[in-house]
């Protein structure tokens, strides 16, 4: 059977592990080695050249999953898509961004870019036409993130790719919240993609990595940056991530399902204000959500009503967490204003529609009705302790 017609469980589980030829093991082996030999060898490994056997191996799995040629391994999400950034960008460049858009993203091209003097143009909006205005006759690369952390906003994929492909510009994309199980921007035109894999590769809370994957063309321009600037992983977190993909699928799809069903309650409650999920029928792009993704992925957002105070809701959580980062296993929630974008100045934040009400949740694989009665519980006596 061939890999494209292997099933998505099966790739999760089987694509990209090594093979214990010694023990015959069930598991990979790990090779920590920081020295191998370099004579009469067909591959020259060095960790920073991320070609440890572990390192190579991982990066199949990855490749697979996101329907490339093949893929890179980086120590988080930030060194991932600053490398990718600076393989693309040089003196004099221009990048068009999407204006909803990660924090940490927004805050590198605005903190560095200068530094090396790369131009850029954040998008009015996230529609075609918003990346068409923006882009210039120095226009070297376009970066989407979709859906967006943490409104949720949907973007067109294809056709941003094909107004990018007219022109000669590469396409970049952000696509941790979705992952691989709920979105494939490559069969859409994107040319390459990123995840932060602490969120959903990892899935457990306990790794930090990021991945880039691509065609092999452009993967080389990507490697010749990186083995300089020296964002590789430890073997012993690529076995990890490696042993934590192999359930990316089911827990996936068990975090989709709850995800549905808190949304449709959520946007049902008094106390709640609005709710930014693609799954809802009264997202404005519920139907391109639809069109281009597998499912509508776990991770929502939602604002509280005036006069329920957002950081006393969290504190009456019991079961999910008031948390720092997103897509572990257990549910989490946190304010995007105090933690993702509380580098952004306040002007910055209420131009992207980041209030102080809005909190991000990152649905796990508890019981359904478990987090339900969580949620209400909080609501409740957030309501006592305020009008008290």
């Amino acid at each position: 059977m061939s890999k494209k017609k292997q099933g998505l469980n099966t790739i999760c589980t089987h694509v990209g592990e090594i093979k214990d030829e010694q023990f015959k093991g069930a598991v990979s082996p790990i090779y920590l080695s920081t020295s191998y030999e370099f004579d009469g060898v067909d591959v020259k490994r060095y960790p920073r050249y991320f070609n440890t056997p572990n390192q190579e191996f991982l990066a199949k799995k990855i490749a697979a999953l996101e329907h490339t040629e093949t893929a890179m391994i980086f120590s988080s999400g930030m060194a991932a898509i600053s490398h990718m950034f600076l393989a693309f960008l040089q003196k004099g460049d221009h990048i068009v961004v999407q204006n909803t858009l990660y924090g940490g993203t927004s805050n590198f091209i605005r903190e560095e870019f200068h530094k090396y003097g790369i131009d850029y143009t954040f998008t009015n909006g996230y529609a075609v036409s918003d990346f068409e205005a923006a882009i210039q006759s120095n226009t070297k690369l376009i970066h989407i993130e979709t859906p967006s952390n943490p409104l949720l906003t949907i973007t067109d994929i294809k056709g941003v790719a094909d107004l990018a492909k007219s022109k000669g510009i590469v396409t970049t994309i952000d696509n941790t919240f979705a992952s691989p199980v709920n979105q494939n921007p490559i069969d859409f035109g994107i040319d390459i993609v990123m995840h932060s894999a602490t969120k959903y590769l990892g899935g457990h809370s306990d790794i930090s990595a990021g991945a880039v994957a691509s065609s092999a063309a452009h993967m080389d321009r990507i490697w010749n940056v990186s083995k300089n600037l020296g964002g590789n992983l430890s073997d012993m977190t690529v076995w990890m991530l490696e042993r934590s993909m192999k359930t990316l699928a089911l827990r996936v799809k068990a975090q989709n399902k709850n995800a549905r069903k808190l949304a449709k309650f959520l946007d049902k409650h008094e106390a709640i204000a609005r709710v930014y999920y693609p799954g809802l029928k009264s997202h404005p792009e519920h139907q391109l959500a639809k069109e281009q993704m597998h499912d509508f992925g776990a991770m929502l957002s939602f604002e509280l009503v005036d006069g329920i105070d957002a950081m006393a809701f969290m504190k009456q959580l019991n079961l999910i967490k008031p948390s720092m980062s997103l897509a572990g296993v257990e549910s989490t929630m946190l304010l995007p204003s105090k933690t993702s974008h509380s580098l952004l100045t306040q002007e910055q934040r209420d131009a992207v529609g980041i209030s102080d009400q809005l909190i991000r949740f990152s649905v796990g694989i508890e019981t359904f009705r478990d987090l339900k009665i969580d949620i209400e519980h909080a609501i409740i006596n957030t309501k006592t302790t305020s009008f008290a």
